[in-house]
């Protein structure tokens, strides 16, 4: 992989902490309003393909909630890691496939923890193109940085280092999840994106998935994060309660 082939596709090392990152930025002015048109979803086979397949197999909150991911990730990476230079298309593929793994279908198929059968399915569904488009094909680093950051966006650490890519999605999953680094994107921004891609009650939704997947997987990666205290934050997030 080239120096220049691996920026594009988010291997940049950056630190896991988020609050040693976060702190590490000293923006001169408050989070700009970001509307969804100024982040459009990449308009490439690729995503096309892989948005495709994201709208066929995840429920209608689980897509919305993934594309916000993407709108509010891109919406922080201009205001805070503008030196980031992971191409979007990269972004969005994280985003689309996050939470491919929790799907009551893919709960059951596996006893691996949800982010790392999705990270699985992920590069597995990116690499196999169909044969009629073989040009929608991810290339082979672009495919495995995806992977890497669906497997890592739960896994919230303060030490050691994480890819940049992967960084942005646990920030963004997390803010959209819990409303953590509300500083971080501007209320305007929250209102269109919610807009564009409602909620649709998400917070109770996504709660439900957490303890599901506790109560089929004990040992499940999810219950790192508190088996009561997770779903809790969830249910409890201030900041989205408005647009649920």
């Amino acid at each position: 992989m080239s120096p220049d082939t691996q920026t594009l596709f988010g291997f940049t090392s950056v630190a896991s902490s988020a609050q040693v990152l976060l702190s590490s930025v000293k923006p001169s002015s408050p989070a700009p309003f970001i509307p969804v048109s100024a982040t459009p979803v990449p308009n490439t086979v690729l995503s096309h393909r892989i948005n495709e397949y994201a709208q066929s197999h995840l429920p209608v909150p689980t897509y919305n909630h993934s594309l916000r991911v993407y709108h509010y990730g891109l919406a922080m990476k201009s205001y805070l890691f503008p030196a980031w230079a992971f191409t979007d298309e990269t972004y969005f593929l994280a985003c689309v496939l996050h939470d491919i793994g929790s799907t009551d279908e893919n709960l059951k198929a596996t006893k691996l923890s949800f982010e790392f059968y999705g990270g699985l399915l992920a590069l597995d569904v990116l690499q196999r193109a169909p044969a009629s488009a073989p040009e929608t094909a991810a290339p082979k680093d672009q495919a495995e940085s995806v992977a890497e950051a669906i497997i890592r966006h739960q896994d919230l650490c303060e030490n050691g280092k994480i890819t940049a890519v992967g960084q942005l999605l646990q920030l963004a999953t997390i803010f959209d999840n819990t409303g953590a680094y509300s500083d971080c994107v501007h209320h305007s921004t929250i209102e269109d994106v919610t807009k564009h891609f409602p909620r649709i009650k998400w917070s109770s939704c996504f709660a439900a998935t957490i303890h599901k997947e506790n109560e089929l997987k004990p040992w499940s990666h999810t219950t790192t994060l508190g088996e009561n205290a997770f779903p809790e934050k969830v249910l409890g997030n201030k900041l989205m309660e408005p647009f649920e």
